[in-house]
């Protein structure tokens, strides 16, 4: 049975395009107030104009989600403004196009490990107060398949990170389960989104139309937050039919 999300208030970061752009219009087609952060005010603007043209609700709150002190105002602008949060989508992250261990360099390290596990860490632990006082609340982490099998394609910083956060969305359950809330880790393989364009070797336009879309991640990201308040959906593996890394003679 589908619970309703109607009147829930529903944070997104990464919220300016991909998956938290997409994520963030499916929630709110099914009634959930959005807040939107990411480091790009215009883009978010882009996500809550389309939101609010669909008659949906949407705030824009920018931010670094790398940066604690970013995330701790939004956390404070949400609780003042709404007075609670129900759902949190970490969709923020990002890799950069030196990966490899000969290649990377300690920039390089540290913006991933900012971005795609400081911050769902960050953002996860701002919420946790106000989630705690309704005995309720779901945090939803995009890690990737690179979060469940080391690749040499996402490189060692991003696996890394990737790995982790499966690890910090479990310590959620273990340790908030009986204050009623939930943590659910999708994993997906390869996604069709602007990322993909960093990739040192460029991916085709016919090979990003047999990946999984955005539209499908909204939609699996949708499902869990209709699960009923009973149910922890604790991990999703998914993954295109057309697996590249389980095909011969395709290079990536």
């Amino acid at each position: 049975m589908q619970r309703s999300i109607e009147g829930e208030v529903a944070w997104v970061t990464g919220a300016g395009s991909g998956i938290g752009a997409a994520a963030a219009t499916s929630l709110a087609s099914a009634g959930a107030k959005l807040v939107l952060s990411g480091r790009r005010p215009e883009a978010l603007e882009e996500t809550a104009a389309a939101i609010r043209q669909s008659g949906g609700e949407a705030f824009v709150a920018a931010a670094d989600m790398s940066r604690s002190e970013d995330v701790e105002r939004v956390a404070g602008t949400i609780r003042e403004r709404f007075g609670r949060c129900d759902i949190l989508v970490n969709s923020a992250g990002l890799n950069v196009p030196k990966r490899s261990w000969e290649e990377i360099e300690a920039a390089g390290i540290d913006a991933v490990i900012g971005a795609d596990l400081n911050g769902p860490f960050y953002s996860s632990r701002a919420v946790l107060p106000m989630m705690r006082e309704r005995r309720s609340g779901l945090i939803i982490q995009i890690s990737s398949w690179a979060g469940r099998y080391v690749s040499r394609l996402t490189g060692p910083a991003y696996s890394a990170a990737k790995h982790a956060l499966v690890a910090l969305s479990e310590s959620i359950n273990q340790e908030e389960c009986g204050n009623g809330i939930r943590s659910c880790c999708i994993c997906p393989g390869e996604v069709a989104t602007p990322i993909i364009d960093k990739r040192p070797i460029p991916v085709t336009a016919e090979d990003k139309a047999r990946m999984l879309q955005m539209e499908d991640m909204a939609e699996t990201i949708l499902f869990v937050a209709r699960m009923p308040a009973t149910v922890c959906v604790n991990e999703i593996l998914i993954s295109p039919t057309w697996n590249r890394g389980y095909l011969e003679g395709v290079k990536l």
